[in-house]
């Protein structure tokens, strides 16, 4: 008898740790908030669609729900139950404020389909999860590969050869490097890049927490880099949107472009995109070479605190956390990126798609990029977006004056 009691004594204790599952059969209808728009948005429609039949509830998308900008204000008033959003530190700002649920039970089911890496960027602050990720992407220098036969380009390895093809790409007449920044953000993406690149992941982590200084010395040497770099670069980015420089470097008049492999939605052509090559951005021969970090976002569905059925919008969640749902999302989105799951269906890929699984593979640290590494209120039209504009205009700046501005700004930031 004893035995009975411990054995049934253990089943509770078990029973009252075990993080509660969803609802076994939940039905009803919910909606999706997005900021997707074009392919991403053709992506969520079929995965949705997908998962509502199996979880046998009906499921709407709102398209243009939210912005990036006005995600605050979206999440304060009646959102979406559910809602597409980013991992990293731009998931874990809003989390900290309550705006968006834990799903802890979630992962509890899911989780063995993820990597640790990606758990942890769905991880807020309190060690709870708070996104099912969906998609990924890398960074990276995308080019024409017609281009690079006809001139006979090899791809570069090292910064030496990466800017020897820059030279060369001028000497033909083209452009070496498209440049785009008119939204503000895309920028950010060479600072990631070459500040992994010379001063390792650990540090650039460090950097957007707050842990080391804008004034270091090493930050001061990415900006000089970054400087020596520019005149490959074509000049007055402020007045080119992201797509306008994936253009330029489509229609032959730039012969690389450093960009998400999003970029690939300025054009609709099947052939085109077959013809894009990308590669990661050059090593730089010193110990943080063995890293090859990248910027490599990711984006999921979380749930807000608007929640009328909440087991209905964690079975959602769960399904999206399938090889099968992912699927009918890069299938329906073929540029967008690729899946986030283990053993993710790949035969059906593109090349374009099987070229960003390469590049993701061969990197041994991701970021998710500034403007989700740290927080938003740093990384804004007031922050960082301006910096690296008034950067990109004057780079014979004063630098320690430059970088002085910058840690003021952050140090003038409330504290959490």
């Amino acid at each position: 008898m004893r035995r009975v009691l411990a054995l049934f004594a253990a089943v509770v204790l078990v029973l009252s740790f075990a993080p509660p599952a969803a609802a076994a059969n939940p039905t009803g209808t919910i909606s999706v908030g997005s900021y997707y728009s074009g392919g991403d948005e053709a992506g969520l429609a079929a995965m949705t669609d997908y998962c509502a039949a199996q979880i046998g509830a009906t499921v709407t998308v709102n398209p243009g729900a939210f912005d990036v900008g006005s995600i605050e204000t979206y999440l304060q008033g009646t959102p979406d139950e559910v809602l597409t959003w980013d991992g990293s530190e731009r998931m874990r700002f809003y989390s900290d404020q309550g705006l968006l649920t834990p799903i802890n039970d979630v992962w509890h089911h899911v989780g063995a389909n993820y990597s640790h890496a990606l758990r942890a960027v769905s991880t807020g602050s309190d060690g709870r999860q708070y996104l099912v990720p969906i998609l990924q992407y890398p960074w990276v220098v995308l080019y024409r590969k017609s281009v690079f036969a006809e001139k006979g380009y090899d791809v570069p390895t090292t910064l030496a050869q990466f800017v020897a093809l820059a030279q060369k790409m001028q000497a033909d007449g083209l452009i070496p490097l498209a440049s785009a920044d008119a939204e503000g953000w895309p920028a950010m993406g060479m600072f990631d890049i070459l500040d992994m690149r010379m001063n390792g992941y650990r540090f650039h982590m460090g950097l957007m927490a707050g842990n080391n200084r804008w004034t270091d010395r090493r930050v001061k040497a990415v900006f000089k880099e970054w400087a020596a770099l520019l005149p490959y670069f074509q000049p007055d980015a402020a007045s080119r949107y992201v797509l306008d420089g994936a253009a330029e470097m489509i229609d032959g008049q730039a012969g690389m472009y450093f960009s998400g492999t999003f970029a690939a939605n300025a054009t609709t052509d099947p052939s085109v995109i077959d013809d894009l090559g990308m590669f990661s951005f050059p090593l730089f021969g010193n110990r943080y070479d063995s890293e090859n970090a990248i910027d490599a976002p990711l984006e999921g569905l979380a749930i807000s605190t608007n929640r009328h059925d909440l087991g209905t919008a964690k079975k959602l969640l769960e399904c999206a956390a399938t090889v099968p749902a992912q699927r009918a999302f890069v299938a329906a989105d073929p540029v967008g990126g690729i899946a986030t799951v283990k053993h993710a269906e790949t035969s059906g890929y593109t090349s374009y798609q099987k070229e960003m699984l390469q590049v993701i593979k061969a990197s041994n640290k991701t970021a998710q990029f500034l403007d989700r590494d740290s927080r938003p209120d740093f990384t804004g039209a007031d922050g960082m977006q301006a910096f690296l504009a008034d950067f990109l205009v004057n780079p014979t700046q004063n630098l320690d004056h430059f970088l002085c501005r910058i840690q003021h700004f952050w140090n003038s930031l409330p504290r959490h």
